[in-house]
């Protein structure tokens, strides 16, 4: 019998040292939205308000190189919750619907598996088709409501909070009335910011009318600190904190003008920091407070929960499990991308190693602030453009409304602002060669599905994900495609000439670039090259047809390419009617174009994204009073 009892006593110690060795961690997310690490008062910012984050990334740890993937909520989200960027699914169009394969699940979904309880409160806009089905399979609970306690007594949880505080409607978008009202209003007078207790980003004009726009920003940061403040006190009430990893992250960069959307570090580099307990400090690399510069991005969170839970991440998921002490595949670079936001084309690559940030820019003819109906109704961006109009803007404020360089090289470092393009300066023409390189390679990789036109994306979708099409090379040739794209925004004799002789070529998406390179080039080197631009408008591939009447308006004042812009601008396809006014919104001359566009405008049930183009040329024409 004494026998027996010492054995049963030593299986009771196993067990209970067992059950201590084996207790997990709660996770709990705090997402904020369209924040720059820049103006939070723990990276630096002496007039920020914000003492709940800058205590968290006191005790915990503080991450100087986090980047989004993308530059709006969407195409972020979409890559946070399944490890997999946008330009492999084919989601970084903000906001686009299309399918992704089924076994690409939201991360959640895996964590549920280990027996953890998932909520999410209450931010989805993942971006795909049967986005329902998917926030079923992925979370136990999401809404308004959905905290950790709807878990079962002793269930570990993974909970979401998202914070729309500092959002863009209120930091920009909604007019000042809604902001005091959402904002102001439930800020006491001691936590507000006075119009002049804080610096301007130099591409901005200092008035007095712009730094009222611009408090926005700091106050919209400060309530979401204080709500944060109250969100940690009831895990702290709860009991739960000391069993709690919680992370601190925004979803992408300020929602300013020339930071969110904008495919620079002012879009996509966001404020991340992870704070460990006591219990769990063993889990953090890092120790148990600091600062890293370690490299991460929205692709690494997804297979780093699983890991750090005791799952598996699936082989789709490509990113650092940044917990893992031995991981030997530290980044070195990030590939960063951004595409077409609401009414808003575009297409820039970017790589950055942390010190320097170098984008690509495929479609340079669209400037930084491009125009983005959601911005342009923003008080702040109708005060540049008007400042503008009227030449009060100096060289630096006015470029990021010109036509852009195709590449741009920023010393993120030591110009938190991005003032000085480095791509021309000779002294960091190894850096420039070394970032091309890394860019080129790691597109070419990823077969970015994103170089097609939406259009075609849009065709494709009906019968195949956008991500399985691009791993076939039969369907995907994506290095010829990608051989043609990286000539756009490059100037000269030699490329207008390979261009021209690619519109003649066997693939339409390569014809499609050529004409996409060719909207960048100067009307002198165009003049020889017309009768053979006249031809190509009968290309039976419309997003052709439709590139080549743009260049012919603009350079040449054709008539016939006038008019196909316009019958294009009413089809019925969205994409291709938003491909047509999208280039008549940056063309010289749009006086042609402004009873079409009136018309459209007065259209019932219009397509949103189209609408939203309209009132952005209509208010275009009024403001520079073209007849």
């Amino acid at each position: 019998m004494r026998t027996i009892y010492l054995f049963v006593i030593c299986l009771i110690f196993v067990f209970s040292c067992k059950t201590k060795t084996e207790e997990r961690p709660n996770i709990l997310w705090i997402t904020i939205e369209d924040t720059s690490p820049q103006f939070i008062g723990c990276y630096g910012n002496k007039s920020a308000n914000t003492p709940v984050i800058d205590k968290l990334a006191e005790e915990g740890i503080r991450f100087t190189n986090a980047f989004s993937t993308g530059t709006v909520c969407s195409a972020s989200r979409s890559t946070i919750i399944t490890g997999v960027p946008t330009y492999k699914m084919g989601t970084g169009h903000q906001r686009s619907n299309y399918p992704i394969p089924n076994y690409i699940k939201g991360f959640p979904y895996y964590l549920k598996q280990q027996g953890y309880y998932t909520s999410n409160n209450v931010k989805t806009d993942y971006n795909i088709a049967k986005e329902k089905d998917f926030i079923e399979e992925a979370w136990n609970e999401s809404s308004d409501k959905a905290s950790w306690n709807g878990r079962v007594a002793d269930q570990p949880f993974f909970s979401v909070f998202n914070f729309p505080e500092s959002h863009q409607s209120r930091t920009m978008s909604w007019p000042f009335g809604w902001y005091e009202k959402h904002v102001l209003n439930h800020l006491s007078e001691e936590d507000r910011i006075a119009d002049d207790a804080f610096d301007m980003p130099p591409f901005y004009k200092d008035t007095p009318k712009m730094r009222k726009q611009f408090a926005r920003v700091y106050n919209s940061i400060k309530l979401t600190d204080n709500r944060i403040g109250k969100l940690l006190k009831k895990l702290e009430n709860d009991g739960l904190k000391e069993n709690t990893i919680i992370f601190f992250f925004a979803d992408h960069g300020e929602g300013i003008p020339r930071a969110k959307t904008t495919g620079i570090n002012l879009g996509y580099r966001v404020p991340f920091v992870i704070w460990f307990p006591e219990k769990f400090k063993h889990l953090s690399p890092w120790g148990k407070s600091g600062v890293t510069n370690q490299l991460i991005n929205f692709e690494d969170l997804a297979p780093s929960m699983i890991d750090l839970l005791g799952g598996e991440a699936p082989e789709l998921m490509k990113g650092n499990t940044i917990f893992n002490s031995e991981n030997k595949k530290k980044k070195s670079y990030l590939l960063l991308s951004t595409d077409r936001v609401d009414n808003g084309p575009d297409l820039v690559r970017s790589v950055t190693d942390g010190r320097f940030m170098y984008s690509r820019n495929y479609m340079p003819f669209i400037p930084e602030v491009r125009y983005i109906n959601y911005l342009e109704i923003a008080d702040i961006t109708k005060h540049m453009r008007k400042d503008l109009k009227d030449g009060k803007l100096n060289k630096l404020q006015k470029s990021i409304f010109n036509e852009r360089s195709f590449e741009s090289l920023y010393d993120i470092e030591n110009d938190i602002w991005e003032t000085k393009n480095l791509a021309t300066n000779t002294e960091y023409k190894a850096v420039l060669k070394n970032m091309r390189k890394q860019l080129d390679t790691a597109v070419i990789k990823s077969n970015d599905i994103l170089f097609i036109p939406e259009y075609e994306m849009d065709k494709i979708s009906k019968s195949i994900t956008p991500y399985e099409y691009r791993l076939d090379k039969t369907k995907y040739n994506f290095e010829d495609i990608y051989k043609v794209a990286s000539l756009s925004g490059k100037k000269g004799e030699q490329f207008v000439k390979l261009q021209i002789d690619l519109l003649k070529h066997k693939n339409k998406i390569v014809r499609y670039w050529a004409g996409i390179g060719l909207m960048s080039q100067d009307k002198e080197l165009l003049k020889s090259y017309e009768n053979k631009l006249i031809q190509a408008l009968n290309d039976d591939y419309i997003p052709v047809s439709i590139t080549i009447s743009a260049i012919l308006h603009d350079k040449f004042k054709n008539k016939r390419a006038a008019l196909l812009l316009k019958d294009f601008s009413k089809n019925s396809n969205k994409f291709l009617a938003l491909m047509s006014i999208n280039y008549m919104l940056y063309t010289k001359d749009k006086s042609t174009f402004i009873n079409t566009v009136t018309e459209l405008n007065q259209q019932k049930n219009l397509e949103r994204t189209v609408k939203n183009a309209c009132k952005d040329f209509l208010e275009v024409v009024r403001l520079n009073k073209i007849n």
